[in-house]
């Protein structure tokens, strides 16, 4: 019995063979002989294999990503035989590969993260990946990614080879390297799966939500958004994990502190308004916009979502994706999605104008409006705004919250170590504590300690986890009137005094109070905010 996921990559191999022009052959369904014509070398480099050779004729089957160039030199090199060319998949290249080259047995190890990057490690599993499936070289690397927590995947092409890295807590390593064949089969596996081309001139963006089977028979789910971009020496991607577990889409599993989890809940407890989560690609937008939806998702509320991609699917509400590379555009599906009588709409991204303002006319028009945008800060997000807002009070009035957040890494209180900053550096953290809003109580906190991480046999490195440092800006009357001047007249630096004063923490003074009380490092602040 064939395999039903093999059955799918048989039929993608027959779509792609179309696409490209050439005939395609089911090796699932054909039997497989051994012929001389090419020896295991060049099979496996070439990415082209024998499928029947007579005196006068041989059948070859390449794979989406064998070049045209060896086509051609297979023609240049068989001049006395009949020549025909046809399109297999990957899975059946690998059956072929393992009939020439029968495999040797594959010990997979755990990929360790170590501070100075261990070369032993590094060689040993640049070596595993280069004896596996490439099925198997992404299952595992997603399996490893998980393991330890990485938020990316990156594959990066270079003269020779291709370097593999992942980031973990927001930090990039280098865990393999590749040679540029085995590369190619790692990215013809990856757009094979995803439904994407090898040979596109443009950037792509695809999905890959499935289980595969290693050699060892061990299954891994591989749920991943995959973002493609040609580059001088090939194809660079990056694969964002989804590891959705639905009991960490939770507001209680944020990290809030007791008075922000206060202003959350009391503002999207209101029946209307816009709420903004803003901050650059891997902050954590994604996660609080779904733990807020969570909070909302009950029997009396219709929640819709448009999303491009859908990455986390939750029971009980509409999600609806939105193929922007296909044409499609977020304000057209908005403005559908309006007719349906929605309580709750929550938007993955306001990308453009003619968004922004149909989003606010939402929330003046009796409906609640979660949504992520990209900014630095809240009042960033603010001045990009301007354009929809105007001076228009009513706009204005429409936005209830806007949440910018970064995340940076959290010290191991375990290994952490105390020292003593510079006077130039106490005297700096003082006037930051003198600027903190009323309300937030900084008397216990140390001004002349913080903390740097240590290190241990299991803990190299001395952080563990990622945490958030946010700020929360209200729209309040001031900020309302404030906003009704001539846009000339407002920067960010304005709207943010101005919030500030109306007791806003800025994410910098979020950060420094989290710096002193050992939860993370002055430095990280520094890293992440400036």
């Amino acid at each position: 019995m064939v395999d039903p996921q093999r059955i799918e990559q048989e039929k993608a191999t027959a779509r792609r063979a179309v696409v490209l022009g050439l005939q395609y052959v089911d090796t699932s369904q054909t039997e497989k002989n051994l012929y001389t014509v090419l020896d295991k070398n060049e099979i496996k480099q070439r990415r082209i294999v024998p499928l029947r050779a007579t005196v006068h004729r041989i059948d070859f089957g390449i794979t989406t990503s064998t070049s045209q160039k060896i086509a051609n030199e297979m023609r240049a090199r068989f001049q006395d035989q009949q020549l025909t060319f046809s399109v297999i998949s990957d899975a059946g290249f690998e059956e072929y590969m393992r009939l020439y080259d029968p495999p040797k047995k594959v010990e997979y190890q755990d990929i360790a993260i170590t501070a100075g990057g261990d070369s032993a490690a590094l060689s040993h599993i640049s070596e595993t990946l280069s004896q596996v499936r490439a099925d198997d070289m992404l299952a595992y690397l997603v399996q490893q990614a998980f393991r330890l927590q990485a938020s990316d995947i990156h594959l990066e092409t270079r003269q020779q080879g291709a370097r593999i890295r992942f980031r973990v807590h927001g930090v990039l390593h280098t865990v393999a390297h590749l040679d540029d064949g085995k590369y190619r089969q790692l990215i013809g596996a990856l757009a094979t799966n995803a439904n994407i081309s090898t040979s596109a001139e443009y950037d792509q963006t695809g999905h890959v939500n499935r289980d595969f089977k290693l050699a060892t028979g061990e299954m891994v789910n591989v749920n991943l958004r995959v973002e493609t971009v040609p580059a001088v020496n090939g194809i660079d991607g990056v694969l964002r994990l989804f590891n959705f577990n639905s009991e960490f889409m939770q507001l209680d599993k944020l990290g809030l502190e007791n008075w922000q989890r206060g202003v959350i809940d009391e503002i999207i407890s209101h029946p209307s308004g816009l709420v903004l989560i803003v901050g650059p690609t891997g902050s954590g937008k994604t996660t609080t916009l779904y733990s807020m939806v969570n909070e909302l998702n009950d029997d009396s509320r219709k929640i819709i979502t448009l999303e491009d991609p859908v990455e986390y699917q939750i029971d009980g509400i509409t999600q609806i994706p939105v193929v922007t590379r296909e044409g499609e555009s977020f304000v057209d599906k908005f403005r559908a999605v309006l007719r349906l009588d929605p309580d709750v709409i929550m938007l993955g991204e306001i990308r453009d104008l003619d968004t922004a303002k149909t989003a606010l006319q939402a929330a003046l028009t009796g409906h609640l409006v979660l949504a992520t945008y990209h900014a630095s800060s809240a009042a960033g997000a603010i001045t990009r705004l301007l354009d929809a807002i105007g001076e228009n009070p009513l706009y204005a009035s429409a936005i209830r919250l806007i949440q910018a957040q970064r995340l940076v890494r959290q010290l191991d209180p375990e290994t952490r170590q105390v020292y003593e900053p510079s006077p130039e550096l106490s005297q700096h953290i003082a006037q930051l504590l003198e600027t903190m809003p009323p309300g937030v109580d900084v008397s216990s906190l140390q001004t002349t300690q913080l903390y740097q991480p240590g290190s241990s046999a299991e803990n190299p490195f001395g952080f563990n986890g990622q945490l958030a440092i946010r700020e929360l800006m209200l729209m309040t009357p001031e900020l309302q009137k404030l906003l009704t001047r001539p846009a000339k007249e407002l920067s960010t630096g304005t709207i943010e005094e101005a919030a500030a004063a109306d007791g806003m923490l800025t994410m910098k003074q979020d950060g420094i109070i989290k710096a002193l009380q050992g939860r993370t490092t002055f430095e990280e602040i520094t890293r992440v905010v400036g």
